[in-house]
């Protein structure tokens, strides 16, 4: 039989927590494929792409899915356990789990949200029951990788010490053009040992001018007076311009503070991070590249 699609392996994976202990993917894999039915050569199936086979692709994405709904807990990396909703749905005996089913949890419907852009539009729907044409698919499946990656790349930034967000961020300013080299910003960021940094780094390779730099690897809402102090910061020394960074937020009076300030500051939110990482390739690498390839016209013009 064909590998079933990855909604298919719902209930199988949350059957194989029931026992309400710690369990890997693979334990989830496993179970699943004999509850299913699968045959050796539908467990063997390779994706089109390489990498893995469709059964782990499935059976992935399932069980994320039912982490990102509340189902599943995750206590530590790449480790799941049923949570009480999980134990709760089961015990509901439903028909079967799916994207609409999950989607009477208010973290999933979260987790799926599109994101509202700057401009007031949409980016991504991230919605597989959408009709629409391939290539709209394939942009939001895009999307939701994107969103997913994100979000596993903050909680692995949660988990490292103090000292490996301090690099962290050097790299990721350094990537981005600030500073001169790795060695010369890592000499003067890095002077707090709270769980954040605290520096003065150059705007440019040139040294033309100096941005301060603070980061805070918080759980908790950034609010104005953490604000203000970096303000303040800023007035009694020599730079004009400032970044603070954060995984958490900032609380919305944050905004209506700055607008009154004289200094320049820029303020990245978690989810700013993780897409400036992402997009700067620190902490990811490309798993696959595809190509999609259209017909050329101008090949077939005779005239």
């Amino acid at each position: 039989m064909p590998v079933p699609n990855f909604q298919r392996f719902m209930i199988p994976i949350l059957e194989a927590a029931a026992d309400g202990q710690l369990h890997k993917p693979l334990d989830f894999e496993n179970y699943a494929a004999d509850k299913l039915g699968l045959t050796t050569e539908d467990r063997a199936l390779m994706l089109t792409s390489g990498g893995m086979t469709v059964l782990r692709d499935r059976t992935g994405w399932a069980y994320y899915h039912l982490f990102r709904a509340g189902l599943l807990d995750r206590p530590s990396r790449a480790t799941y356990q049923i949570s009480a909703r999980g134990v709760e749905t089961l015990a509901n005996n439903p028909d079967g789990i799916d994207q609409k089913y999950l989607r009477r949890f208010p973290e999933y419907v979260v987790y799926l949200a599109p994101k509202v852009k700057e401009d007031g539009t949409h980016q991504g729907t991230a919605s597989s029951e959408i009709e629409q044409t391939p290539k709209g698919q394939i942009k939001d499946a895009f999307a939701l990788l994107q969103k997913q990656l994100a979000l596993e790349l903050l909680e692995q930034i949660a988990t490292q010490s103090p000292t490996f967000f301090e690099n962290l961020v050097v790299k990721l300013l350094i990537r981005m053009g600030y500073g001169g080299s790795q060695e010369e910003a890592a000499r003067v960021v890095g002077r707090s040992g709270d769980g954040g940094i605290d520096g003065i780094i150059k705007e440019d390779r040139l040294g033309l001018d100096t941005i301060y730099v603070q980061a805070k690897r918080w759980k908790g809402i950034v609010g104005t007076p953490e604000i203000r102090n970096f303000v303040g910061s800023l007035a009694g020394g020599e730079a004009h311009k400032g970044v603070f960074i954060t995984t958490s937020g900032f609380q919305p009076g944050v905004h209506d503070y700055l607008r009154g300030v004289k200094n320049k500051i820029v303020l990245i939110d978690g989810e700013q991070l993780a897409a400036l990482c992402i997009e700067f390739g620190i902490g990811v690498v490309v798993e696959e590249t595809i190509s999609i390839k259209k017909i050329d016209l101008d090949f077939f013009d005779e005239s």
